[in-house]
């Protein structure tokens, strides 16, 4: 399984616009893709403005499928001008916990 952890800090004042619109890309994605396997996204307690995303795949292919989705294509024009930095960690997932 292809995992990806994002950090990403955003413009002071626009995590609420950042959180949904990627909350809605999230849900879209567990709902409707069948290779989606999880997509969280969390809050730092300490600083408001930068957002953790956490997310599973079945594989490279099932990421690369998200990447065309009309959820994620239409959350980029939304997250992106509010976007000051973000680093990308990709793994392989060796063990899950189960399902909550």
């Amino acid at each position: 399984m292809y995992s990806l952890f994002i950090k990403t800090r955003v413009k002071p004042g626009s995590a609420d616009a950042f959180l949904s619109a990627i909350q809605a890309n999230a849900a879209a994605s567990v709902a409707t893709e069948p290779g989606c396997l999880v997509f969280d996204v969390a809050q730092d307690r300490d600083d408001p403005d930068v957002i953790y995303l956490y997310e599973i795949y079945q594989d490279d292919a099932a990421y690369d499928a998200h990447t065309q989705t009309a959820h994620f294509r239409d959350s980029r024009p939304l997250v992106e001008p509010l976007i000051v930095e973000q680093v990308c960690f990709e793994g392989d997932v060796v063990a899950c916990n189960p399902q909550r």
